[in-house]
């Protein structure tokens, strides 16, 4: 049933989820493990186990989430990743990434100078040998701005939305919470969980200052769905 339904949803999101109009699109990736913590992985099975990461970008005017790709954070999927963001926004837009090396050659390779781009490079300071047996993150002691391609706004350079979008799905999806059993088992139900994840987020869940969600912000669709929606997409398409 999961997989059927995060089919349907990646469906939806691949119908529906274009010809976006963005200005301002923010990227990151958020860290999760599948079956088992990386240094347990056994030998062999690298592809389907350990370290996985959820890149997503987000529209940081309408609070879309305009595409998501799970996946091992290498270069390759990297590039994969801004292309398919290429193709599903249609406007001029400054992006903001954090400063995860790859980024640079992907956005180069994909964009060239038809977009305005910056990255946010934060610095931690060393932790103490107490701070490293908790489970948080490290202490921020500088965040730097730098401009890489055009001539991005400044005061639009940020990753904040996206990692507020990223608490969200810590909170909300069970797969990606820290120091629980609620981690997935296998790719493809992570990759459907985290479908059904965000077909909630930009379809069903009306955020609390547009009043709407975040598709309709976004003039992807005129009414708000629910749930019955997505398990009769195909039968919907089928009579239309």
């Amino acid at each position: 049933l999961l997989l059927e339904a995060g089919q349907k949803a990646k469906e939806i999101h691949d119908s529906l989820v274009v010809n976006v109009h963005a200005g301002y699109v923010q990227c990151d990736e958020q860290w999760q493990y599948i079956q088992c913590k990386q240094k347990h992985v056994p030998q062999g099975q690298e592809d389907e186990r350990g370290d996985f990461y959820t890149f997503l970008a987000m529209d940081s005017d309408t609070k879309l989430a305009i595409c998501y790709r799970v996946g091992k954070r290498t270069s390759r999927l990297t590039a994969s990743f801004m292309m398919e963001l290429s193709t599903r926004v249609v406007t001029r837009f400054q992006l903001s990434t954090d400063s995860f090396i790859p980024y640079r050659d992907a956005v180069d390779r994909v964009f060239g100078e038809d977009v305005a781009y910056a990255q946010i490079h934060k610095e931690y300071r060393e932790e103490t040998k107490e701070e490293a047996r908790k489970y948080s993150p490290g202490k921020i002691i500088r965040v730097t701005k730098n401009v890489i391609t055009g001539h991005p706004d400044p005061k639009r350079i940020s990753t904040s939305h996206i990692e507020r979008l990223n608490l969200f799905a810590r909170t909300n999806c069970r797969r990606f919470t820290r120091l629980s059993n609620g981690f997935s088992k296998s790719l493809i139900h992570h990759e459907a969980a985290v479908a059904l994840h965000f077909f909630f987020y930009n379809f069903i869940r009306v955020h609390q200052t547009l009043r709407v969600t975040h598709a309709v912000e976004a003039r992807l669709t005129n009414r708000l769905w629910n749930w019955e929606d997505l398990l009769t997409w195909g039968i919907q398409r089928k009579v239309a």
